[in-house]
């Protein structure tokens, strides 16, 4: 096989331009499935319960940590300023709202009640723990 003697090596410069964009193209890539996104809210696990019905009445949302914390609109609030928040609720809500205490697996007691007790000054008559419903659904689950 014969060679064409007028082709010549290229010796000038490459564009970097092309090489850019696809080394600009794989970082967005690595970036968007990366791991470094950031969920806001309060880290808390929810018991698993099935079966359970919700409330009929307007609802105030207060999470407790594992350490005790109490959040109210993912903000850190201790018991005076819940309290004062509670009770902003309650006269908005024009009735008593149902108070959803989402409490995660390793609250001691004590925190509940202490919590139930501060809701029940303001005037929230109901307080339900919030649950979630299991990973897998059990065969008894799954029968009506």
């Amino acid at each position: 096989m014969r060679f064409p003697h007028h082709a010549r090596i290229f010796r000038g410069q490459i564009d970097a331009a092309p090489f850019m964009g696809v080394l600009m193209l794989l970082l967005i890539f690595l970036l968007l499935h990366s791991s470094w996104v950031f969920i806001p809210g309060v880290p808390i696990r929810l018991p698993e319960a099935v079966g359970l019905p919700g409330p009929d009445t307007p609802t105030v949302v207060v999470a407790v940590d594992q350490n005790g914390l109490f959040y109210h609109n993912n903000q850190v609030c201790d018991a005076e300023r819940l309290k004062d928040r509670l009770k902003q609720a309650v006269n908005e809500a024009g009735s008593a709202p149902t108070l959803i205490l989402q409490a995660d697996k390793a609250v001691r007691y004590e925190v509940l009640v202490q919590l139930a007790l501060l809701a029940r000054s303001v005037g929230v008559k109901e307080a339900l723990l919030a649950t979630r419903p299991p990973v897998v659904a059990t065969v008894e689950s799954a029968k009506p």
